[in-house]
């Protein structure tokens, strides 16, 4: 993958889950946007907050910048049971040109593409029924899963038998493990299934970003 453009007049709004990934991207120097703005991590569970977020950093973006890439999922991440018909890229289009988003269902799509996913389940999780994670899942837990308690959780992750599977391509969760191994073994058995990390590459998310960039007028990707 090779970053042929800039990102420097573009601003970024993304799902606070995924900052490590962005800011690992930024790190790396492939995005050189000065604009990166998150909202808090795990609001799906609490969609009238993330509308008010989202609306708040794209205001801010747009003082920035005339170009704005929102970094939510389109299918998962905003449902809303009073509105149906109201979805994530409803949101996108009432702010007018100039604001986009990148295609993808959820952040764990966001890292990896369902194809992707299912060769990984079938290699590590005999095919079994996985539960997806990013990086953002295991250090924003508290966000993520704000309101859960044992028995939620009793209800949600045991049957999936494949376990839980992070997509991991910025070594986060090898590290988290090291340094704090007793942890790592709670959240494991809060969940009642075992925690595995899975290392990537961040190159779908790369051209993720870069596909939405191309969208815009005067983009200097090639």
């Amino acid at each position: 993958m090779i970053n042929n453009g800039s990102f420097s007049d573009i601003a970024i709004v993304s799902c606070g889950t995924l900052s490590l990934e962005l800011n690992y991207l930024k790190k790396t120097s492939f995005l050189d946007s000065e604009h990166l703005f998150f909202t808090t991590p795990g609001l799906h569970e609490d969609i009238h907050q993330l509308e008010r977020q989202l609306l708040q950093r794209v205001t801010k973006a747009k003082e920035r910048t005339k170009k704005v890439i929102i970094v939510y999922g389109g299918k998962f991440c905003y449902v809303n049971p009073d509105e149906p018909t109201r979805t994530m890229q409803t949101i996108i289009d009432e702010q007018g040109p100039g604001v986009t988003r990148i295609q993808a269902t959820h952040c764990v799509d966001v890292l990896a593409g369902e194809p992707e996913r299912q060769k990984i389940s079938e290699e590590v999780a005999d095919s079994e029924k996985v539960w997806w994670m990013t990086p953002g899942w295991i250090k924003f837990r508290y966000h993520v899963f704000k309101d859960w308690d044992k028995g939620l959780a009793n209800e949600n992750f045991p049957r999936h038998t494949g376990g839980a599977i992070v997509l991991d391509g910025i070594g986060f969760v090898e590290n988290y493990m090291a340094e704090k191994p007793e942890e790592f073994l709670e959240y494991s058995d809060w969940m009642g299934i075992p925690i595995q990390p899975y290392s990537i590459s961040l190159d779908r998310f790369k051209s993720l970003l870069m596909e939405s960039a191309i969208l815009f007028p005067t983009c200097s990707f090639s």
